[in-house]
């Protein structure tokens, strides 16, 4: 492979990878038996080194319905949810105000 196409590849390969680190939401971490929550539950995937706590905040609180607000539960780091790209997955817990 010739040097020129390898850059060019590598150029491509590199930019579309920059919207694989765009937190999202995603399903939620489950309750542990015998808690109740006070609302519903919603999660985000997040890179822990481009993503600041203030936009997983807000992006969860977009998430979150009916004027409540959302409040941070747990973070965790499996990949069963969250592509690798980005492994962080908050849950929040949307309370009512």
């Amino acid at each position: 492979m010739s040097r020129w196409r390898f850059l060019i590849l590598f150029a491509a390969a590199a930019a579309a990878g920059c919207s694989a680190l765009t937190p999202f939401a995603t399903a939620p971490l489950a309750a542990d038996p015998g808690i109740k929550d006070a609302g519903p539950r919603v999660a985000i995937c997040y890179n822990l080194w481009k993503t600041p706590p203030e936009k997983v905040q807000e992006l969860a609180q977009a998430e979150c319905l009916g004027g409540t607000v959302a409040q941070p539960v747990d973070t965790d780091y499996h990949l069963d949810n969250c592509p690798l790209m980005t492994p962080g997955r908050a849950t929040f817990i949307c309370k009512p105000k």
